[in-house]
């Protein structure tokens, strides 16, 4: 860590949403009072062990305390079935996120901030198309367009993936247990990501004794394919940084920075690495910089001397 930096502290913590409950990290710098916080959702499939406690510990140690949470269904967060997938029940968690630190008495919630990454990235800039009342939003390697994601899944992996759509839907008419789909696989392999770099990347961000739950529950795919988050961007009223891949595998660049354009207040940085690449080594470095001078910036925190 630089010697410049801020001390920080780490708390385990669970919020309430819905049903059931979301478990996150909050990290505090310390020896700043109140600070500025940010919220952190990953994403498809992902926790927040998934390397979201780096970026958190770049942002803590600049004076900016952080909230990086796990979806509902996932890792160590309630509600059943496990590994259920659901865009509007993960935009409830984001809300509930948001609720929670407005009234955390140890940060300043009247200086709030977002950061979602992939599909996280996508519920970054639909929750900042309805949260005017944030100070800024971080939207990295973002997914924005269902439909011209499964265009590159390409029609025979669809078709693949179809029968077991039809068969967990069935299950949950029925009441019956979900009916999984891997998350990601290798390539011709059906699975919601084949791209090359897609399980390879997934595992890449497993810390040592951490197993990756390598599946969801297939209802999702028609969500995922109708979700269409990059069409808020436009809406979006408040500084809002996109990070993005301009070889990306899994959210293809040319429609994201196209819709990235329309947001008043954006600001695009392109990177020459792939979806996965943001996570580590000098991507991270580079990444990690740019965003912590954005939200510095309009989070008007403190760095340390």
């Amino acid at each position: 860590m630089d010697k410049t930096a801020y001390p920080f502290k780490r708390r385990d913590i669970h919020f309430k949403s819905g049903e059931a409950f979301c478990s996150a990290w909050l990290y505090l710098p310390v020896g700043v009072e109140r600070p500025p916080v940010v919220v952190l959702g990953h994403g498809l499939g992902a926790v927040r062990e998934m390397r979201l406690d780096a970026y958190s510990e770049r942002f803590a140690a600049a004076g900016i305390a952080t909230l990086a949470f796990t979806y509902r269904y996932f890792g160590d967060s309630g509600g059943s079935p496990r590994q259920l997938m659901s865009v509007k029940r993960q935009l409830a968690d984001w809300d509930a996120a948001l609720d929670f630190v407005k009234t955390c008495p140890d940060v300043d919630g009247s200086r709030v901030a977002i950061w979602g990454s992939s599909f996280g990235g996508g519920h970054a800039i639909q929750v900042a198309s309805r949260h005017p009342e944030l100070k800024a939003a971080i939207s990295q390697c973002p997914f924005t367009d269902g439909l011209e994601s499964a265009t590159a899944l390409g029609l025979r992996g669809t078709l693949k993936i179809t029968p077991v759509v039809i068969r967990d839907l069935a299950a949950r008419l029925f009441g019956k247990p979900p009916v999984m789909v891997p998350i990601a696989a290798l390539p011709g392999q059906p699975a919601l990501m084949n791209a090359h770099d897609a399980l390879p990347g997934y595992l890449a961000l497993m810390p040592k004794g951490l197993a990756f739950v390598n599946r969801v529950a297939a209802r999702v795919i028609p969500e995922i394919v109708s979700y269409r988050p990059g069409r808020r961007a436009g809406k979006v009223q408040l500084p809002i940084l996109f990070c993005v891949s301009r070889t990306d595998t899994v959210t293809p660049p040319e429609r994201t920075i196209a819709m990235a354009g329309r947001a008043p207040h954006g600001e695009i940085k392109l990177y020459d690495c792939g979806h996965f690449d943001f996570y580590l080594g000098q991507h991270f470095e580079r990444a990690v910089s740019d965003q912590t001078t954005f939200l510095t910036r309009h989070l008007q925190a403190h760095p340390a001397a």
